[in-house]
């Protein structure tokens, strides 16, 4: 039982970071451009930061690190963090489903071989 929960922990991590930032990515493109001076992009990126859905976004990333170190307890470093480069696959897949970003050969096959290498590492 203890393993599965650890993969629990290592899954809501995971998920729960891929969360927070599509969910943020998407508030970003509905609050458009940044303004130039200094001063007028600190307040707007502060009143963007407060908004309900970036808010839920890093209150994400917060309880993602909650669930790392539950993570922690159960599996030793090595072999855990492999399995946080999911994010990535996750990110740039759904960065491609939900905002139509491109998706190139090249990051594709980044993305198998990180695939890969979570696989080899997951067997030791």
């Amino acid at each position: 039982m203890s393993a599965i929960s650890g993969y629990l922990y290592i899954a809501m991590t995971v998920l729960l970071t891929v969360y927070g930032q599509l969910v943020i990515k998407w508030q970003v493109d509905l609050a458009g451009a940044a303004p130039t001076a200094p001063v007028e992009k600190f307040l707007f990126l502060v009143r963007l930061m407060f908004t309900p859905w970036v808010f839920s976004g890093l209150a994400a990333a917060f309880l993602a690190s909650v669930f790392w170190l539950a993570t922690l307890t159960r599996f030793p470093l090595s072999y855990a963090y492999p399995f946080v480069a999911f994010t990535f696959v996750l990110v740039v897949g759904g960065g491609g489903l939900l905002f139509g970003e491109t998706i190139r050969l090249p990051t594709t096959i980044g993305l198998v071989l990180i695939v890969a290498g979570i696989t080899v590492a997951s067997q030791g």
